[in-house]
């Protein structure tokens, strides 16, 4: 059995003071949920308030991206030593937003992933298809491709600490969403070309979530999948009850 996952993106929102109201309320709705993981991404400049008003709760806090040196001359980058100081255990990398307006490729991603890994942070590695690739037919040659260069070069057990995130870009904050089938068969997808890369039972056990406009109304249908195990919920993660009711989600 697959723990599920349920991560919250915030993206460039909230203040200190925003955010600590935020997870303050969602310690309490939450502090009853068992069987589920909980994650909440701040940006940078919360990551610590956050951490010290979550501590002794269920829920987990991941950086929004980390960078793959340990420290040196590169201006407005954040090492993975930093950011697993400030008591993060988890890093979202490969965002299709850092992918579109900040130049991510595969190669760097793998560095990050590795330099996360090393640091002892659980990566979040996201992979998904424009509209365009999707609409020519080449959603899994590119998933494929994104997979394989971003977690070229690992370990059986560097897999066992790595989380995947399936988010078409034409589903993300555009209200659309994946239908739970494409899901399921994109999931699967992903399932079995790990199964290629490092072997079947590392494949069972690896988690893969779904990010791309989940919703209170949506979640329980794209949870029912087999090879879906959790989300990565965006604009839905700024709202308290929102996101509690996605956490709640019924299978």
């Amino acid at each position: 059995m697959r723990t599920p996952v349920i991560a919250g993106n915030w993206k460039m929102h909230n203040t200190v003071q925003e955010a600590t109201d935020l997870v303050r309320e969602l310690k309490q709705n939450l502090s009853g949920i068992e069987g589920v993981e909980i994650i909440v991404g701040p940006p940078f400049t919360a990551l610590c308030a956050v951490v010290s008003e979550l501590g002794g709760s269920n829920i987990s806090v991941a950086a929004q991206n980390v960078f793959w040196e340990e420290k040196g001359a590169f201006t407005g980058e954040i090492a993975p030593g930093m950011i697993k100081e400030t008591g993060c255990s988890h890093a979202i990398i490969g965002h299709s937003e850092r992918r579109q307006y900040f130049g991510e490729t595969d190669e760097t991603v793998n560095k990050r992933v590795k330099a996360a890994l090393s640091a002892g942070l659980i990566p979040i590695v996201c992979v998904g298809e424009t509209l365009e690739q999707r609409e020519s037919g080449n959603t899994m040659n590119v998933v494929k491709k994104q997979i394989k260069g971003s977690l070229d070069g690992f370990t059986p057990s560097d897999f066992d600490s790595i989380i995947i995130a399936y988010e078409p870009v034409w589903a993300i904050g555009t209200g659309k969403t994946a239908s739970p089938d494409q899901a399921q068969e994109v999931h699967k997808f992903i399932r079995n070309t790990i199964s290629e890369i490092a072997g079947r039972d590392i494949s069972q056990n690896m988690r893969i979530l779904y990010g791309g406009s989940v919703k209170p109304d949506n979640v329980d249908e794209i949870m029912q999948q087999e090879d879906v195990d959790g989300a990565l919920v965006g604009g839905a993660s700024l709202k308290a009850d929102l996101f509690t009711r996605i956490v709640n989600f019924k299978k």
